[in-house]
């Protein structure tokens, strides 16, 4: 999940009676149900993709329909990577990437390398396809090869919307005629994860996510707090801002982390950081008015794409060299003057992952439209759009206004079965919070927020560090809290400030 064609497939994001969850309305309100006190043992044996040998794969079946619980159900495929001897039964530790919709089936192996044998010692490292992705009763909306990134709505080059409109309607009119497509939201999906829970024979879930999968962990606290063990939140969305909040910080948050890689730039050039900027955006611009062919595809670099690969590029701190290469490489194409080593950085960053056998291509993409869209409701209609993106696209112009556009949101059909998700300052301090100060994906505030809504619950981890990743990125302060926690289960007695980020 740290490799470039990863993240641009990212390029990014229940109501049992609880405080977390209210449904729109009475009628739509779930009912308590949950897995049945003798669950059948799980049958591991081979995964579905080629990958590591030691993981095992098994399936766990789920209600479609929380409210309807006899009716239909899926199946949700697990993954488990275990160093236990023979006959020796420990926790579970329960792993999500985010995305929103990444597949989490070949998350413990990327993760177990990067554990110390304490860690290794104590857990089972799980994996699971959220419901809609993978493996786990795949969706599709039938958007063809769309990747997330194009769900991505940069307005024109003179700040116009209405393309912007017109396709987002078109996507929610497309996913409008999937059935039960209302079912996939993240409510459903915390459900799914204490089945997985009873299911591996644990009384508490240990979890740890990622990105989106802070959201979903904050979730499954909310409805299932007696069932909550270690909660450990990387990279963290702010559930009292989902979704168009969110997505509305990341003006900011590109703002904080984009002098980092204009401060390698200017030092490899001898400009000042603001001159690599204004730089940056004339060449976006330039971009935005007259597309480069990128020779040997069919495709074209826009301001649009140059925007995305950049963002992508600044989620990794091992990826922010190749970000002055990207745009030398964007104006020599502009230019016309592309030397091979252009094309070949180019041809790096595009590439996207093999597509995986039996899965649409377009999945990822809809089910990450079906998160943002069916989890919470969004201003309805194009009314006001045009003018927050034009107060956005002044506020913050390395985002050029597409965080305060319109999304298929806005043109949704269905309402959210599920009400947002509200935090509870009430429960076990078991939350470790693990934030970069200069996160374009998901903001400091945002983080920020997380931790004041928790109250005395959670401890916030806090790194001077740039990226979407905290752990094993170059913190040793923030790695040790992170095993400390897993090892000994014991929070630090006040946040955490870490300066020794390389």
């Amino acid at each position: 999940m740290r490799k470039i064609a990863a993240v641009m497939t990212v390029a990014a994001l229940t109501g049992i009676a609880l405080t977390g969850c209210e449904a729109a309305d009475d009628e739509d309100k779930p009912v308590a149900f949950e897995s049945s006190a003798s669950a059948p043992a799980l049958v591991w044996g081979a995964c579905p993709t080629p990958g590591d040998a030691r993981q095992t794969c098994t399936t766990v079946q789920v209600p479609l329909n929380y409210q309807d619980p006899g009716s239909a159900t899926i199946a949700i495929a697990v993954s488990k990577l275990s160093t236990a001897k023979a006959g020796e039964h420990r926790d579970a530790l329960v792993l999500n990437p985010g995305g929103p919709a990444l597949p989490g089936l070949g998350t413990p192996s990327a993760v177990a390398p990067t554990l110390p044998a304490s860690v290794l010692a104590e857990y089972d490292l799980i994996g699971f396809d959220p419901r809609g992705v993978e493996h786990s009763n795949p969706q599709s909306c039938g958007l063809g090869e769309l990747p997330v990134y194009g769900l991505f709505p940069f307005p024109a080059a003179d700040g116009s919307i209405t393309a912007n409109v017109e396709a987002a309607k078109s996507i929610a009119q497309k996913c409008s005629a999937v059935p039960d497509l209302k079912y996939y939201n993240t409510a459903s999906t915390a459900r799914d994860l204490d089945w997985i829970r009873q299911a591996l024979g644990v009384e508490k879930l240990a979890y740890w996510g990622q990105s989106y999968g802070t959201y979903l962990g904050v979730a499954y606290d909310m409805l299932f707090p007696d069932r909550t063990g270690k909660l450990i939140l990387e990279g963290n969305v702010d559930p009292a801002k989902a979704w168009a909040g969110e997505v509305g910080s990341w003006g900011k948050g590109m703002a904080e982390r984009f002098p980092d890689a204009a401060a390698v730039a200017a030092k490899q050039s001898g400009r000042t950081v603001e001159q690599v900027t204004d730089s940056y955006l004339a060449l976006a611009d330039r971009l935005d008015r007259t597309p480069a062919p990128i020779p040997g595809t069919q495709a074209a670099l826009d301001g649009s794409l140059l925007r995305n690969l950049t963002y992508a590029l600044l989620l990794h701190n091992e990826t922010l060299p190749m970000v002055p290469q990207l745009w030398t490489a964007a104006a020599d194409l502009a230019d016309g003057k592309l030397t091979d080593a252009d094309k070949a950085l180019i041809a790096q960053a595009l590439t996207q992952p093999p597509a995986t056998p039996g899965v649409p291509a377009d999945n990822q993409a809809s089910m990450f439209v079906a998160l943002m869209c069916g989890d919470v409701a969004w201003p309805a209609g194009a009314d006001g759009y045009q003018a927050a993106v034009a107060a956005d696209r002044e506020a913050w112009p390395l985002t050029a206004g597409m965080p305060a556009n319109v999304w298929p949101c806005a043109f949704w059909p269905n309402q959210p079965i599920d009400g947002p998700i509200t935090v509870s300052a009430t429960g076990a301090r078991n939350v470790l919070i693990l934030q970069n100060r200069r996160d374009n994906a998901t903001p400091w505030d945002s983080a920020a927020g997380l931790h004041a809504e928790f109250g005395g619950r959670s401890a916030l981890v806090g790194v001077d560090n740039g990226g979407h990743y905290v752990y094993h990125a170059g913190s040793a302060c923030a790695d040790q809290a992170t095993v400390t926690f897993l090892s000994g289960g014991t929070l630090p007695g006040g946040d955490v400030d870490c300066t020794d980020a390389e």
